[in-house]
């Protein structure tokens, strides 16, 4: 996230990060984190021989899996049904 100003400019989006020393923060990242493994390359891969289709690939298949805290919804339904209401 060494570009995070540029991305939050870009996205109109805030970026957050934990605060350091605040291990509870933390949590909910590495839960997404084990998630995110099994479509994800092998630590250490140099990850500059994959392209923009190789990452949709894995945010489409992150973006599909339903999320008990979202009532069973894909990340997907939520951003469609916010998208709508706007």
């Amino acid at each position: 996230m060494a570009k995070y100003k540029a991305f939050s400019i870009a996205t109109d989006m805030d970026v957050y990060f934990c605060d350091p020393a605040s291990p509870w923060q933390r949590r909910v990242q590495r839960k997404h984190q084990r998630a995110a493994a099994p479509v994800l390359p092998p630590n250490g891969t140099d990850l500059s021989v994959y392209g923009p289709e190789d990452l949709e690939h894995v945010a489409q298949e992150l973006n599909a899996r339903p999320r008990k805290t979202l009532g069973w919804d894909t990340p997907a339904e939520r951003l469609r049904d916010l998208l709508l209401t706007n």
